[in-house]
């Protein structure tokens, strides 16, 4: 159900999205959608209540969990964090994932830095081999949206506490 809501709204907009000065028309959201990698990580961004943000001006970076990631999670853990009464649980997990900035690969190239999420929590971002974001490795980075870039990471990223 979350999927089919999505691609609705990724229809109406993709119709009167404009373009934009970097050449991509799709927000970070309508991206996601399309790709068909993140069917979880879109039904997780419906229920905690954060596609109107995701569509949002940005620029946002998000690191961006698979379905195969969220599917090695313990076992039941995707469906208790879906229900409503763990909202804020989710929120606060999903929003870990988001960097409000636009940070390309190559700015990181070489060196440790550490990000602060929308969350409010850092995250340590090792560029020196590759990208790894705390423990999760970016398997395919700069992925452009209209309103930020999307980097592919093969596993939940869990803040601490």
């Amino acid at each position: 159900m979350f999927r089919r809501t999505l691609l609705a709204l990724a229809a109406a907009s993709a119709l009167s999205a404009p373009a934009f000065a970097d050449g991509h028309s799709k927000d970070i959201v309508d991206t996601a959608i399309g790709d068909g990698s993140f069917d979880t990580l879109v039904a997780a961004v419906s229920a905690a209540g954060l596609v109107d943000t995701l569509k949002g001006d940005g620029p946002f970076t998000v690191f961006a969990p698979t379905d195969e990631a969220f599917a090695a999670l313990p076992a039941g853990t995707v469906e208790d964090l879906l229900k409503p009464e763990n909202k804020d649980q989710l929120v606060e997990i999903l929003t870990y994932h988001v960097v409000p900035a636009k940070v390309m690969a190559d700015d990181v190239a070489g060196q440790t830095v550490s990000a602060r999420t929308v969350n409010g929590e850092k995250l340590l971002v090792d560029g020196r081999k590759g990208v790894m974001i705390n423990e999760a490795e970016v398997v395919q980075a700069d992925i452009m949206a209209s309103n930020g870039i999307i980097h592919v990471v093969d596993k939940v990223i869990l803040p601490e506490g």
